[in-house]
């Protein structure tokens, strides 16, 4: 609570927010209880897959693998993330406008960018891994050993934390006009478009942070895929050549979503000029990739496969 007050007390000319509104998407309300079954069920499904495979990566000791340690570290962060937002717009939907509280919009917005930074760190090192496996076999069990792959993803939350520094600048700022956040949920862009402080400096950092995290994980991953494409064109079998392809092109289709959607909306240093249009992309962002990313990384896999049929066939028999 403390914490709470001493924010409030540094905005300028002693201004005190009690609370937000989150306007969704009033244009197409009419369709909020169509909108809310489509939603929930994307919702659902999305949890369901990322849960399954969390569940068979812990349970089949033959997926206690580097790439599976990643793929099941980044499904539980999938999870966390859509239900970090999606819960508040199926209210939306329900009710129309809802309102947040100033401690419950900083919550959502620090787990929000917190998770989002960190999952594309994690991305690209699930290039890294990818690349060592494809490019370099033979040295794939020395470099990405257990203490590595805890290592690295240690490392992907902490670098992470340099966002909230821009986070909480956001939430310094002096909020003496309207308090109608123009999204379905609390996030930065159209918080710094809301305050009647000088927000040149905090828009800014905050365009730095994303630009530096993105670009980041975008420059690791494109040159892992590009060194595995050409990895893959060398390969004398067919057979090897098409596994190969078919999971590295599966994998691209994600890839594109999220870095696509995300660069539209963080990557801009006017952050106002496209507001309506970024809660569009938020979508593709926190509901449509959140749903792929089971299918694409397990219905193609035959490993996981095996391991869901087994481990149904399992709790069959216990029965």
């Amino acid at each position: 609570m403390m914490m709470w007050k001493e924010m409030s007390m540094e905005m300028g000319n002693g201004t005190t927010v009690q609370e937000f509104t989150l306007e969704g998407f009033p244009a197409i309300q009419h369709l909020g209880k169509v909108l809310f079954l489509v939603h929930l069920l994307a919702y659902l499904a999305s949890i369901a897959g990322n849960a399954i495979i969390v569940t068979i990566t812990c349970a089949d000791s033959r997926l206690h693998t580097p790439m599976y340690f990643f793929l099941s570290i980044f499904s539980f962060f999938e999870c966390c993330f859509t239900s970090t937002v999606i819960p508040k717009l199926l209210v939306i939907f329900l009710s129309g406008r809802q309102t947040i509280s100033f401690p419950a919009c900083f919550i959502q917005a620090f787990v929000f960018v917190f998770l989002g930074a960190a999952g594309f760190l994690l991305i690209a090192v699930m290039s890294l891994d990818r690349y060592v496996a494809i490019c370099k076999p033979l040295h794939y069990p020395t470099i990405m050993n257990l203490k590595s792959c805890f290592l690295l993803v240690t490392a992907c939350f902490a670098l992470a934390f340099p966002f909230i520094t821009g986070l909480v600048k956001v939430f310094q700022l002096s909020f003496c006009g309207p308090r109608i956040i123009p999204h379905f949920f609390c996030d930065l862009a159209p918080l710094i478009h809301l305050s009647c402080s000088d927000t040149s400096s905090t828009e800014m950092l905050a365009f730095v942070l994303a630009l530096v995290i993105l670009l980041t994980s975008l420059i690791i991953t494109t040159i892992a895929y590009s060194n595995i494409v050409v990895t893959i064109l060398r390969l004398p079998s067919a057979k090897e050549k098409q596994k190969a392809s078919s999971t590295c092109s599966s994998h691209l289709i994600v890839l594109s979503l999220m870095y696509g959607s995300c660069v539209f909306i963080y990557v801009k240093p006017k952050q106002m000029n496209r507001l309506d249009s970024n809660r569009e992309a938020a979508l593709v962002n926190t509901v449509v990739t959140p749903l792929l990313n089971p299918v694409i990384y397990t219905l193609r896999n035959k490993q996981v496969h095996q391991a869901l049929r087994e481990t149904m066939y399992r709790m069959k028999i216990s029965r």
